[in-house]
């Protein structure tokens, strides 16, 4: 038995299709944009539209803009010879929040998984190698999560990238603020002692 329209229906399934929506959520959502006045719904669904035909990757670095370049990468201001390697966009944001990076980034879209069916072909690996080949690179910062693909992403890139005569460097690692050294693994408390710095 249909509980609720068809069109009701679809828009649940479509909210639903989205990461970490579950089917209570995508519901209370439909339930909302059902429940927006009709200017307001319309606005909505153009944004979505307009975000998908104007947002595309800058040609440099791989991150999203509406822009010929992305704000970064046409900041003069930035050190161009220094570049810091991310899996997805969102991870530039959480970069940048810190303040304490002046460089650029490059964007992989993704890391290397071969349970995924993720090879380094299908992420962005061609296009760092021909940024880093123009000679003007001094150091690129792996900045890839701390698990399984994203280490593995890492190695792979830093071997293709020693014959550069380029400085590889990888994000030092360790025990968060606030935790318990009882409660870190052996990895984490590694990385902790190899990223030590003097105080």
């Amino acid at each position: 038995m249909q509980y609720f329209p068809g069109a009701l229906q679809d828009l649940t399934d479509q909210f639903a299709r989205l990461p970490g929506i579950g089917g209570k959520t995508a519901q209370r959502l439909a339930f909302y944009v059902l429940n927006l006045p009709m200017e307001e719904a319309q606005a909505f669904a153009d944004t979505i539209v307009e975000a998908k035909k104007t947002v595309h990757t800058c040609p440099v670095c791989q991150n999203l803009t509406d822009k010929e370049l992305c704000p970064i990468c046409d900041d003069s201001a930035r050190n161009h010879g220094i570049i810091c390697v991310v899996a997805e966009a969102k991870d530039v944001i959480a970069m940048e929040r810190s303040r304490e990076f002046n460089g650029v980034y490059h964007v992989l879209h993704g890391v290397i998984s071969p349970l995924n069916h993720i090879t380094q072909d299908d992420i962005r690996i061609k296009e760092l190698l021909q940024r880093v080949g123009k000679g003007d690179v001094k150091e690129v910062i792996m900045a890839t999560n701390p698990d399984t693909e994203g280490e593995a992403t890492a190695m792979y890139i830093s071997r293709l990238l020693r014959p550069m005569e380029v400085k590889v460097t990888r994000l030092a690692y360790g025990v968060p603020v606030g935790s318990q050294l009882e409660y870190a693994d052996e990895v984490t408390l590694s990385r902790a002692l190899e990223g030590r710095q003097e105080i």
